[in-house]
């Protein structure tokens, strides 16, 4: 006993110079490595039961409790069965004499172990363990312990870590479920208690509802019992009661999470729990201070006793106690959560839920119900932020889940609870929680959506039914939007900062507005319209009115609005129109393809007056005046000028289907619209217009280009002007986007086909000739690097050719770009303007390849040309390119690209590989010559090099090219077609070019060795992919020579869980591989795999077989896989912890 004490004392102060601020690493070092080798003892728990029970220092007491652990979890065969029933016997003895002595942490620790040991144990071993738990939980003195390890049972034991068999987490299992109707009648008994109890002294009156509440109560609830039950008044628990409601609540979330919904989950539970989420819409106060630090609940809702063992000061209550109380309507609004987000739901439980939902709804009232001394919003935000979360995420998982079930019942009211989800929404008191609540309204819109798509019948019946929500739904959210309704809560919106999607708090507010709008627009086209336009034409005369203030005085121009009232309200007008024309925008695609003739007039007022808008910004040139607040009005009128083009521009599919409407009629309405907007885009393409306004203006006139191409554009002075400001060079360069867009309109306006037009009449060889000029222009000083070709390049004047090859190779990648899916004759016109360019690209390209910037521009530039002009370029050249770039990329070449990580270097030999990816997609013969040297450069010369490097870096691209290789030119390694094959047999399988597949596929079996799971998924795909399209796996160099392998390489990733992420594609893999021959995989490879497996003995081996059933259909395959993966670990895991020596039977 003696030396136990000794060594007691010894372990505190070992414990206490630990934890000491003053110890040094190395002496930590040291004390941990001692205390290790003193856990790994046999027997080393007796000493701990000792320290337990005799310590008060809590780092001993953790100490001990994790050798415990460790004992039980890892070398639990091991341990003699006399010393398993003393610990069995010793550890809930110690809990229950110690437990309201013991901090919380190391309470919960205990118990943990217990756990621990009835999770190897019961019931063949510990038959006692459930029942003894079930016991304190029926002891009154004792509940809350009971509770506590009732929780922790089910966290360790109905979702247990892979430390257990699978036979073994299947038996768990059903062993609780067997228990659940015991477990849930004592919850249910606990929480019944407790209301009933407390419920008796409280002397306070029900609240006498309003008529108006009592109809909807009454429509609800249908009946006096529940709404009786629910209006009687909160009752107030003592400190004990709440606790152990926490507890129940808990243990109920963590039950509902994993049991299925069944009639064990009775009327009478689902009572007590919406009793208890009442006390969340109850809340009158909340507390000013922060409650006393004894009060706060641990993970399981126990409170830390006070140092000093007093009990509480009466005067804490008001503050701790009305946290305690908004904590037990948090958990009681998770488990209904719980709950309704299964969605699998038996036929005897839908009554239930039916049930339940009417209760929610109920509480949902009491949250929306405003009186005298609280308006919603203020009630709302008076209460918890969890609660009022959990009841959001309620109502989205009633609205996504169960809503096209309830709808039918006419026992539930559909429209009353829209009613008031809609007064929660619109008073939610964060951004937040109004978003989350958008969210609701959304899913809300796409499920009726989808409804009347599939009931086109019955469509008006259903909308009628919700027409009023909608309408309510949708003024609502647009006055939500503009700051004449809600200046206040819009000016708290950041406009600056991005988010991790890049935009600001007012875009993403705006946008998730304007979805909501969008979506009721598709369901009441004519309304919304109705809706949205007159109050756009409001702000509009606003913005319109501007012109009488403008003071023109010498060459400055000044907006005469001073005062600071109307600065405001000029402010606010124009930030609404913007969001307004944002909106506007975002309906266009509800006014064309079948209902285009329908909504034609609306359609086309909206154009016209954003025509008229356009015109009116870019002539009084607003966004170039003086104002008196600059920083605000001028970023304003920009912004409304560059919406309204915006705006203009999302209606361009309108107008092209307006433009084919009226092809062989009258087209003066027609031309006179598309003439204005150039009259309104021309002034603004100039380097002096903000950057913003010129984008907006840019891309306008690239849809007008694109999209309408009326035969006239490109005849019109404002566009003539354009294009002569983009072809003289001595004129102020653009910005390089705005730069590029305007080249790319110009540029199709002259190459794209006009629609409706047969080919006689497309005008091609003047128009030829024009782009021909304009190419000529814009390539003009990169033309003239020619002569640099055959010279390397001095310092001083290299900096001027990178310019000129960084200003002209992007745009004309772009030009290829746009019309690359376009018709044959517009790329050859195309490539015609472009044949010198490329020549001089091709001649300039050895010159620069030590520089990788400029190499990267160029090969970005070859690879737009091989994407889409190959056919134009002809099979000469193209090769000469290809010969050309093989010969520039040596080996040394490659090795210094690829050696500067994620640099230049790189994104160079990743955009070689992909020209040869498209190369080796080319149908026909042309480019097959080159097959050779292209797989050569690809596993001698890249591979090896990127080969044990772990960044993934071109090997992404690399293998995408194999892939390619192997997809589009299978026959250059197996001539036979498929179905020759099968009529002969595979015996006469002719192959070629055996070695150059054997080293891609030992390339790709290589890369599932290592750590990057991109490449893994990657390479994993393009072998399936390889044997759907050509039955890789069948071909008989595959079967007999590389089968086992790759099925070995897959399940060892499985057992080593380095790919966790990817298991179901690895197991669908192996049983593609294994299901080419299951008689071989089960009589061959099986066995020789298991007999290859170490840290198992023979008599497991046997098992592990006998449980990897002779099933051959995928989802018994795939179930037997992950069996064979949990079980092979779990016994090396029980083997590895067996001490030295022991016998196994």
């Amino acid at each position: 006993m003696a030396s136990e004490e000794s060594s007691l004392r010894a372990l505190e102060s070992l414990m206490t110079e630990f934890f000491h601020s003053c110890t040094t690493n190395e002496r930590k070092r040291e004390i941990e490595e001692l205390l290790n080798n003193f856990a790994q003892q046999m027997g080393a728990w007796r000493h701990c039961l000792y320290f337990l029970s005799n310590t008060r220092n809590e780092y001993v007491m953790m100490y001990s409790l994790t050798v415990f652990e460790n004992l039980v979890n890892k070398m639990w065969l091991g341990v003699a069965s006399q010393d398993k029933m003393e610990i069995r016997s010793c550890l809930p003895k110690l809990l229950l004499a110690q437990h309201k002595a013991m901090p919380f942490f190391i309470r919960n620790k205990l118990c943990k172990v217990i756990v621990d040991i009835g999770r190897q144990d019961w019931p063949m071993f510990y038959h006692d363990f459930f029942t003894n738990t079930l016991q304190l939980i029926q002891s009154p003195t004792m509940a809350s312990l009971g509770l506590v390890l009732l929780k922790t049972t089910s966290e360790e034991l109905a979702c247990p870590r892979e430390d257990l068999s699978v036979a073994r987490k299947d038996e768990l299992r059903k062993l609780l479920l067997e228990q659940v109707p015991t477990v849930l009648g004592l919850l249910t008994g606990i929480l019944e208690t407790i209301w009933d109890k407390h419920s008796v002294t409280a002397a306070t009156p029900p609240p006498s509802p309003t008529s108006g509440e009592s109809e909807l109560l009454g429509s609800l609830l249908q009946g006096t019992h529940y709404s009786k039950l629910l209006s009687q008044p909160i009752p107030a628990l003592d400190d004990d009661s709440q606790q152990l409601c926490s507890l129940a609540l808990e243990c109920l979330a963590h039950l509902f999470s994993w049991i299925p919904l069944s009639t064990s989950i009775t009327p009478s539970l689902l009572a007590s729990i919406f009793h208890f989420a009442r006390f969340g819409c109850d809340l009158r106060v909340k507390p000013k201070t922060p409650p006393s630090i004894y009060s706060s609940c641990s993970s399981n809702g126990e409170h830390a006793p006070p140092a000093n063992g007093g009990g509480r000061p009466g005067h804490q209550m008001g503050g701790s106690g009305q946290v305690d109380r908004s904590r037990l309507g948090v958990l009681a609004m998770t488990c209904i959560n719980e709950l309704v987000s299964k969605n699998c739901v038996p036929l005897d439980f839908e009554e239930y839920l039916l049930r339940m939902f009417q209760q929610t709804f109920f509480l949902l009232q009491r949250l929306t119900r405003e009186n005298n001394a609280h308006t919603v919003k203020s009630r709302l935000q008076e209460l918890d932020e969890s609660y009022v979360e959990k009841f959001t995420d309620f109502l989205r998982l009633f609205v996504s889940v169960h809503l096209r079930r309830i709808e039918s019942n006419a026992q539930f009211p559909v429209v009353e609870f829209l009613a008031l989800l809609f007064k929660y929404t619109f008073n939610q008191p964060t951004h937040e929680g109004y978003f989350a609540c958008l969210d609701i309204w959304s899913i809300f819109l796409d499920y009726l959506t989808t409804k009347i798509k599939s009931r086109l019948a019955d469509r008006d019946g259903v909308l009628n039914r919700y027409k009023d929500a909608l309408v309510l739904l949708l003024r609502e959210v647009l006055n939500r939007i503009q700051f004449r309704y809600n200046q206040a809560q819009l000016e708290e919106l950041d406009d600056e900062t991005l988010d991790d999607d890049q935009q600001t708090e007012w875009q993403r507010y705006l946008r998730q507005s304007l979805e909501v709008v969008v979506k009721v627009m598709e369901l009441l086209p004519s309304h919304a319209f109705a809706t949205l336009f007159p109050v756009l034409q409001e702000d509009l005369d606003v913005y319109l009115g501007l012109q009488q203030f403008i003071v023109t005085s010498g060459t400055s121009r000044r907006l005469n609005i001073t005062a600071e009232n109307d600065c405001r309200r000029l402010h606010c007008a124009l930030r609404d129109l913007s969001s307004l024309l944002q909106a506007v925008g975002r309906l266009a695609g509800y006014f064309i393809g079948d209902v285009f003739a329908a909504r034609f007039n609306d359609a086309l007022a909206v154009v016209e007056r954003l025509v008229e808008v356009t015109c009116y910004g870019s002539q009084i040139s607003l966004y170039d005046l003086e104002t008196a607040v600059p920083s605000v009005l001028k970023p304003d009128l920009i912004d409304v000028h560059a919406q309204s083009l915006a705006a203009l521009q999302a209606y361009s599919h309108w107008l092209a289907q307006f433009y084919s409407e009226v092809q062989r009629q009258n087209q003066s309405r027609f031309i006179s619209l598309v003439t204005s907007t150039m009259d309104a885009t021309a002034p603004l393409i100039t380097a002096k217009v903000p950057e913003k306004l010129l984008l907006s203006a840019c891309h306008l006139m690239v849809s007008m280009a694109t999209t309408v191409r009326p035969v006239f554009l490109i005849t019109l002075p404002a566009v003539q002007n354009i294009f002569n400001l983009i072809t003289e060079s001595q004129t102020r360069r653009l910005p390089q986007e705005a730069h590029m867009l305007v080249c790319r309109a110009l540029s199709n306006m002259l190459l794209l086909p006009w629609s409706n037009l047969p080919e006689s009449e497309q005008q091609w060889q003047t128009r030829s000739s024009s782009h021909a000029s304009l190419l000529a222009a814009l390539t003009r000083h990169y033309r003239l690097l020619r002569g640099t070709a055959n010279q390397p390049p001095h310092r001083l004047g290299l900096e001027d050719t990178k310019a000129v090859l960084h200003q002209t190779l992007p745009v004309l990648r772009d030009i290829v770009d746009s019309i690359s899916g376009e018709s044959t004759k517009s790329r050859q016109i195309c490539y015609q303007s472009l044949q010198e360019s490329v020549q001089v690209s091709l001649g300039l390209f050895p010159v620069f390849i030590q520089q990788p910037d400029v190499t990267d521009e160029m090969l970005s530039f070859f690879l737009t040309l091989f994407q889409g002009l190959r056919v134009q370029m002809g099979v000469p050249f193209t090769g000469q390119i290809i010969h050309t770039f093989l010969s520039m990329f040596t080996r040394e070449q490659l090795a210094a690209s690829i050696l500067q990580e994620g640099s230049a270097g790189c994104r160079v030999v990743e955009k070689f590989l992909k020209i040869l990816q498209v190369v080796v997609q080319e149908p026909g013969q042309a480019f097959k010559p080159f097959l050779p040297s292209i797989i050569a450069l690809c596993m001698e010369q890249v591979y090896p090099i990127v080969a044990e490097r772990s960044s993934p870096d071109v090997k992404a691209e690399m293998f995408e090219l194999l892939y390619q290789v192997l997809h589009h030119n299978w026959r250059y390694f197996f001539k036979t077609s498929v179905l020759a094959s099968v009529q002969r047999g595979s015996a006469e399988e002719a192959m070629e070019n055996e070695a150059q597949f054997s080293a891609a596929m030992q390339a790709f079996g290589q890369s599932f060795l290592q750590p990057d799971i991109h490449i893994f998924k990657q390479n994993l795909s393009y072998l399936e992919s390889l044997n759907s399209k050509h039955k890789l796996y069948h071909r008989k160099l595959f079967r007999t020579s590389m089968l086992f392998h790759f099925i070995n390489v897959l399940l060892q990733v499985l057992l080593h869980k380095s790919h966790d992420l990817l298991q179901e594609e690895i197991a669908l893999a192996v049983y593609n591989m294994a299901s080419v021959d299951f008689d071989a995989f089960y009589s061959a490879f099986m066995p020789e795999f298991l007999n290859g497996c170490q840290g198992v003995d023979a008599n497991q081996r046997a098992v592990l077989g006998r449980n990897f059933k002779l099933e051959r259909d995928l989802p018994s395959f795939t179930q037997s896989v992950h069996r064979l993966v949990n079980d092979l670990r779990y016994y090396r895991l029980c083997n590895s912890s067996l001490p030295t020596g022991t016998v196994k039977l």
